[in-house]
């Protein structure tokens, strides 16, 4: 069995009347992508600031590598890496002197460092902007700079805070193939991001924060089978009569409904052959059918049922 890297257990922090960390519980295990999704004002940031000791909190424990955290645990920090959705970098110093100063915070050697700073170079592609300042760097590169600066040191455990906000898809696949090559090399990650095709393709395993609570955690495929949604099918149908719209919703496993601008919504709690079914019914009553769709529930479909909030909703 895996071992325990992060432990949470009951932590709760308040700002004066508001509680902003309601007994929360987590763990997270060695060799897991986890993400850790909540819309605006969830206790995301607040839980990943106290555990990296950075604010202090009313109760509760954390423990990193099967050790209490505190702000003087420096054993602990020297192998967490992080890299906050604000990009932290120094603008009066070069691509390889930012690099080389966070990467000295933690290696003294200068020999053992420089190895260190040049894998880190290599690793997030930006060789040939070594010696540019932060200010001549696109948005994008910039991005790469603040996760070289992060993870120069070799952590063993790093969190990423939405580290895509903002840059081109290119940029934003180099990021994405590096945390997974990160992971495949050894290191835990903990991930936040409103972005669903993100926590899809790197996570695995998430938990849902919502007013300070975890309140749904697992697979993406066990979250996925735990909403009532399991299927939605649109259908172009045009005039559609009150009958025929009364008669869709009696099928079976339909839950809800919708006919608006000449497209049929149904959505479904279950069963198999629902677009065969529906079409039967359109097409016995002589309707001219359009385009048909079968989506799938997807991660955002879980977030509106758990929170009733769009998950892209920007901090």
């Amino acid at each position: 069995m895996a071992q325990t890297v992060v432990k949470i257990d009951k932590l709760v922090k308040r700002y004066k009347e508001l509680l902003a960390v309601d007994h929360l519980s987590l763990e997270i295990f060695e060799g897991e992508v986890f993400g850790l999704l909540g819309p605006n004002g969830s206790g995301k940031t607040t839980t990943i600031n106290c555990l990296l000791s950075l604010l202090s909190y009313d109760k509760g424990e954390i423990q990193i590598f099967g050790r209490d955290m505190k702000p003087t645990a420096y054993d602990i920090k020297k192998d967490i890496g992080v890299v906050m959705q604000n990009v932290a970098v120094v603008d009066q110093l070069t691509v390889y002197e930012n690099i080389d100063y966070f990467c000295g915070l933690y290696i003294k050697d200068k020999a053992e460092r420089k190895k260190a700073v040049d894998e880190a170079i290599a690793f997030t592609g930006l060789e040939d902007f070594v010696k540019f300042k932060p200010k001549k760097l696109s948005g994008g590169l910039l991005r790469r700079l603040n996760i070289a600066c992060g993870i120069a040191h070799k952590p063993k455990l790093i969190i990423f805070d939405e580290p895509t906000v903002a840059v081109d898809p290119q940029s934003r696949n180099k990021i994405l193939e590096g945390i997974i090559d990160l992971n495949k090399a050894g290191a835990t990650v903990i991930y936040t991001s409103h972005y669903m095709e993100e926590v899809e393709q790197i996570c695995t395993r998430l938990a849902v924060m919502d007013k300070g609570r975890v309140i749904a955690s697992g697979t993406i495929d066990e979250l996925k089978s735990n909403v009532k949604c399991s299927e939605t099918v649109k259908v172009e149908v045009r005039a559609l009569d009150d009958e025929t719209y009364e008669e869709v919703g009696q099928l079976d496993h339909v839950f809800e409904k919708a006919y608006d601008n000449g497209e049929l919504t149904v959505k479904y709690t279950g069963g198999k052959h629902n677009v065969v079914r529906l079409l039967n019914t359109l097409q016995n009553k002589g309707l001219h059918i359009g385009r048909v769709s079968s989506e799938q529930p997807t991660l955002n479909t879980v977030f509106l049922e758990l929170t009733g909030k769009e998950l892209r909703d920007k901090d």
